[in-house]
């Protein structure tokens, strides 16, 4: 047999352990063998095993089971992970003289050691951090103009009048919005040598286009693309290009953009009431806008790769 552990007692995992030194304390204490040969037999070193025995005899079974050792005591206590966690997720650097709103790792070492005197790495903070279920990521900003109190009077209230609209006339409801893709705007990984880049030729001009786009509660998504500057006139004719290829009403919520609000739209919209109605969210909340995230899936060039999503191309 080649297994190491026939030969290497310390490969053997330790609650295996526990229940050996009992079989061998057992051997020689009530069989009489030899501790030299219950040494030989169970691959251990005759120090273990007179150790083992001498455990035995002053403190009895309990102690032949394996001991971790108690390391060196923890340099941030349960109180300064408590203080730290609570700073991270109540305040930002900012409010402690710093000229970021940021947390980085090194700003936390900063403040532990001005606080509570510790010098400690910043691979340790960042093990606390983890431990504490918190995690390095992309945060997520909102407008200083963004008034809570009526995004959640949209969110409770509003969208569910619109949602009971929606029943009455039997239409669908659709977020709507626009983004700018340029040219330049590169993204995505592939393969190559390390320390060597590959090389992709691509375009470095300022030029780009301008995506409008709905997307439904049925997840259909609409969209189409234009050169040209974004004014009343263009909005208006993309929503000309909707309407015409439904069969039910639409019911659209926007942002409250100028060429949204524009005489102009509100006027067609009131033309075509029957067919489409405007609405508009509360400023600055884009995060209540399903379609803020079209954007990001144009730019990724992932849409084709959407199953779920029903495609419609507005030409």
């Amino acid at each position: 047999m080649k297994a190491e552990w026939m030969f290497d007692a310390r490969k053997i995992p330790d609650q295996v352990m526990n229940y050996l030194r009992r079989i061998a304390v057992r051997a020689i204490e009530e069989k009489h063998y030899s501790p030299e040969l219950v040494a030989d037999l169970f691959g251990m070193d005759r120090t273990s095993i007179y150790d083992g025995l001498r455990k035995y005899r002053r403190q009895g079974e309990d102690a032949l089971d394996t001991r971790k050792a108690p390391g060196a005591p923890w340099i941030i206590t349960p109180d300064i992970d408590a203080w730290l966690k609570d700073t991270i997720v109540h305040s930002t650097p900012a409010d402690h003289g710093y000229d970021t709103v940021l947390w980085t790792l090194k700003i936390m070492v900063d403040l532990l050691r001005e606080r509570f005197g510790l010098w400690v790495s910043e691979a340790t903070v960042n093990l606390h951090l983890h431990a504490l279920g918190l995690s390095y990521q992309q945060p997520c900003y909102r407008a200083f103009g963004r008034d809570p109190a009526k995004i959640k009077q949209f969110v409770e209230t509003e969208f569910k009048d619109l949602q009971k609209l929606a029943q009455e006339l039997k239409a669908d409801i659709a977020f709507e919005d626009e983004a700018w893709i340029g040219c330049g705007n590169h993204s995505g990984r592939t393969w190559g040598l390390v320390g060597q880049p590959p090389e992709i030729r691509a375009c470095d001009e300022k030029r780009g286009y301008h995506v409008l786009s709905m997307v439904t509660a049925e997840g259909e998504l609409i969209f189409d693309v234009k050169t040209e500057k974004l004014v009343s006139s263009v909005y208006i004719a993309f929503l000309k290009k909707v309407i015409g290829n439904r069969t039910r009403p639409l019911i659209v919520i926007a942002d409250k953009a100028s060429y949204h609000t524009s005489h102009a739209v509100k006027k067609f919209a009131e033309d075509h009431a029957q067919q489409i109605r405007l609405f508009f969210l509360p400023p600055h909340s884009p995060e209540i806008n399903p379609d803020e995230q079209v954007w990001n899936e144009i730019k990724h060039r992932q849409l084709m790769s959407i199953r779920k999503i029903i495609v419609v191309f507005v030409t």
